[in-house]
């Protein structure tokens, strides 16, 4: 499967996840939002806002109707861009979106880091940062391999 110029590759494992691509889906002024079986991968825009608005915009719209709140996934987020986010949003998230099983951010900046270190302190779900989305998505098929 493909996400921009990267190929996504599925780790070999008992059970084999697909990571089929359900839908891309374009939010005006949010960013870009690939569902696939497990996993739901985000390119947001520059300069955007993150917060509980934009999160319900998305959630209600979208990833509730590919996921529902029973089947397993993990957000990841392609930082491509550079952006703000309100990182107790991720408290009302979780509420919306008990299915969610990891949070990973593709980063390679040192702020990167930095801001997922804050982050997780409103997370109670594993997050990792990573600089390239091959390595995120196997970390994301453990998790929800491991979730089941």
């Amino acid at each position: 499967m493909y996400i921009g110029k990267c190929q996504i590759v599925s780790v070999i494992m008992p059970i084999k996840i697909k990571n089929k691509l359900i839908r891309k889906h374009e939010v005006k002024n949010v960013g870009t939002f690939h569902y696939y079986d497990n996993l739901m991968i985000s390119e947001l825009k520059e300069g955007i806002i993150v917060d509980l608005d934009v999160v319900l915009e998305v959630t209600n719209k979208l990833t509730n109707k590919y996921y529902g709140t029973t089947i397993p996934f993990v957000y990841i987020s392609n930082r491509v861009n550079s952006y703000s986010i309100q990182p107790t949003v991720h408290i009302d998230a979780k509420k919306l979106a008990p299915n969610v099983k990891g949070y990973a951010v593709i980063g390679k900046k040192p702020f990167h880091a930095q801001i997922l270190e804050i982050e997780k302190l409103f997370l109670d779900i594993p997050a990792k940062i990573f600089d390239n989305l091959t390595d995120a998505v196997a970390w994301a098929n453990k998790l929800v391999l491991n979730s089941k």
